[in-house]
């Protein structure tokens, strides 16, 4: 994906104001990003965890967006990318952007 399509200053995310983030990562990197199709029902796409990942239960908690500029500001102009979308980016400037099939 290009710069231009992720330029945007809005916490736009889409039907839900929620996003889920492993709160015991914040602060390691790289940061990533998965947004997948809201479930029937529920309020929560964007799954965001930094460093390792793990399929702990617990992994993620449910955050406000209105949260994400103070918790995890990098991940911000990604929130209004179409559902399918993964991404990596860390400290350095690295970033990979893409939809998955």
């Amino acid at each position: 994906m290009s710069g231009s399509e992720l330029e945007t200053d809005t916490l736009e995310t889409g039907p839900e104001n929620m996003v889920a983030i492993a709160m015991s990562t914040l602060g390691r990197m790289p940061i990533y990003g998965v947004r997948q199709a809201l479930p029937e029902g529920g309020n929560i796409s964007w799954f965001f965890y930094c460093g390792e990942y793990s399929d702990a239960t617990d992994f993620y908690q449910p955050v406000h967006t209105a949260h994400l500029r103070e918790l995890l500001p990098a991940v911000v102009k990604y929130l209004h990318l179409p559902v399918g979308t993964r991404f990596i980016i860390d400290d350095q400037g690295y970033e990979d952007v893409w939809r998955a099939e």
